[in-house]
């Protein structure tokens, strides 16, 4: 007996030496792998921050001995959510100014402005997230209550959608904008021949360019506290559509520095100086951080009938919306960026956009293959442009978009024009691929309302009771690979991220519930219990 015990000791010993050693083991788990099958494992292990093997927890557990252990307890993990087109930074410089958002009515705006002021003194007070489509009258508001609280310092209100700004007299005499000015690509909004204080898409830039730029403290403050928010509801990868070269730098020296985990894929903001120095450059990649896109804006939005329109808009008579980026213009720099290695992600939502941008797309990529440009946004596609999406030209878009405009887009573009609007599913079925993001601030940075307004097409009051243009809702695995796996090909890293498989960097998040079978209606509170980044716990719920 004593033999057999010594004999089973050994075997017992030999066997857990055996074991090869990793760095950390996942067990007990829904896992998602969104790989091409789209199949589901209990466990998966890691190792130097990579995925080695994926599969069943106890087959894992005994092959492995790791040196820490991540016991799921029955949570569904999936790949580490990717926000396909959002601004990092811009919602950390928001974390530092006005909030805006929510409010039901201009006196609203106007007594949280003086709290701030009251609150955090400045010498230019700015803020932002205010939309009048939510206010009684749904007007656009005027100065005149900002020069009488504050007519000595400047106030900078950006709209909800960054395209639109209020701003009172003071902050229009050092832009040195008079009822006289004009803007290309910008409107200044007048009544009685007097600037009403509201500025459109390029007339802001006279006005931005007065405001004092946030130095080094304030620019990393802003990065970090965007990031404990974004890796708080499991993002593990920002797409940070339009970012200044000091910027990036300053992302890549964070993030060197150990400072910053969040990876970001960085779309450059479109001017000469950025378009010179990048591709003279050429592609820079780290493993957090990917530069090899530029970010143009062709128009502006549609809230603030900014979005280039082929017919008038409904609401307006006359008006077919800005193009911020002429036609010649948008030529030129995709025969530019055509021949660099580098992707041209365009903001087009109206259709006359889009569809100006696609052609040019087409024409700039003849004989050229897999350089998946993208059209950021494709909010209202014209019949005829639906064809132009292939691999090679992608589709970018936000679901909370749908959602949060549907109660007054039809008055700006009329019924006909509303049945190719807000098209995830026509897009997806012409491109194979379609990459889901936020464009947080604009949007909240949760990415489940994200997957709850792709699958249900409901705001969170569950309205319209039965979806909003239910023909292009998407599946809730066709979304989940939005956020994840298409997101990374839009970024040309679908070979390191966004499916848990060997190989792959160890990218993921675990979830309060399984976004796969849940009730519809639970979908929207579904929390981030941990994100992890390379292998690393870099958020848990508390």
């Amino acid at each position: 007996m004593k033999k057999i015990l010594l004999l089973f000791a050994t075997v017992l010993l030999l066997s857990c030496s055996s074991r090869e050693s990793v760095d950390l083991l996942i067990k007990n788990a829904v896992v998602y792998t969104v790989n091409k099958d789209f199949e589901t494992a209990s466990g998966f292990v890691v190792r130097y921050g990579k995925i080695i093997e994926v599969g069943d927890s106890e087959m894992l557990e005994a092959k492995y001995k790791a040196k820490e252990v991540y016991d799921a307890g029955g949570k569904t993990i999936v790949p580490g959510l990717i926000d396909a087109h959002a601004h990092l930074y811009g919602l950390g410089l928001y974390m530092q100014s006005v909030d805006l958002t929510g409010t039901k009515s201009f006196e609203e705006m106007i007594d949280r402005v003086v709290e701030f002021q009251k609150n955090n003194p400045s010498e230019y007070i700015q803020g932002r997230g205010w939309d009048q489509n939510n206010w009684p009258d749904k007007e656009f508001p005027t100065k005149q209550r900002l020069d009488e609280l504050f007519p000595d310092t400047p106030v900078a209100l950006r709209r909800v959608d960054g395209h639109a700004m209020l701003v009172n007299s003071k902050a229009l005499k050092m832009a040195g904008i008079t009822a006289d000015t004009k803007i290309p690509g910008g409107e200044i909004l007048l009544m009685n021949g007097e600037p009403t204080g509201v500025l459109i898409d390029n007339a802001m830039d006279a006005v931005s360019a007065t405001i004092p730029p946030p130095d080094r403290q304030i620019s990393e403050k802003a990065l970090l506290d965007a990031e404990k928010t974004a890796i708080s509801f499991g993002l593990t990868t920002v797409d940070d559509a339009g970012l200044e070269a000091e910027i990036i730098d300053l992302i890549d020296e964070l993030q060197r520095d150990g400072k910053m985990k969040l990876k970001i894929y960085a779309m450059v903001s479109n001017s000469p100086e950025n378009i010179e120095a990048f591709i003279k450059k050429g592609i820079y990649k780290t493993k957090r951080l990917n530069v090899r896109s530029f970010k143009i804006f062709v128009d502006g939005a549609l809230g603030s009938r900014g979005a280039a329109l082929r017919e008038e808009y409904s609401d307006r008579h006359g008006h077919y919306g800005i193009m911020i980026t002429p036609a010649d213009s948008l030529k030129r720099l995709a025969e530019i960026i055509a021949d660099s290695g580098f992707q041209m992600n365009s903001h087009a939502i109206g259709d006359s956009a889009t569809i100006e941008v696609l052609r040019t797309y087409q024409n700039a990529l003849e004989g050229q293959n897999d350089r998946r440009w993208r059209v950021e946004h494709a909010q209202i596609v014209s019949p005829d442009g639906f064809d132009y999406f292939s691999n090679n030209i992608l589709p970018s878009v936000q679901p909370t978009h749908a959602t949060s405009d549907m109660y007054w887009a039809e008055d700006r573009i009329g019924k006909h024009r509303m049945k190719d609007a807000y098209a995830y599913n026509s897009l997806l079925k012409h491109t194979g691929i379609i990459a889901l993001g936020t464009d947080f601030p604009v949007e909240h940075v949760n990415p489940f309302y994200t997957f709850f307004a792709a699958v249900v097409r409901k705001d969170l009051t569950f309205k319209p009771e039965d979806g909003f243009q239910m023909k292009d809702a998407i599946s809730r695995e066709e979304a989940l690979r939005g956020m994840t796996i298409w997101a990374a090909y839009a970024n040309f890293e679908e070979r390191e991220k966004g499916s848990i498989e060997a190989g792959k960097f160890a990218d993921f998040t675990v979830l309060d519930r399984d976004i796969m079978q849940v009730d519809e209606k639970l979908l929207p509170e579904t929390k981030a219990v941990a994100t992890f980044i390379n292998g690393e716990m870099v958020y848990e719920l508390k």
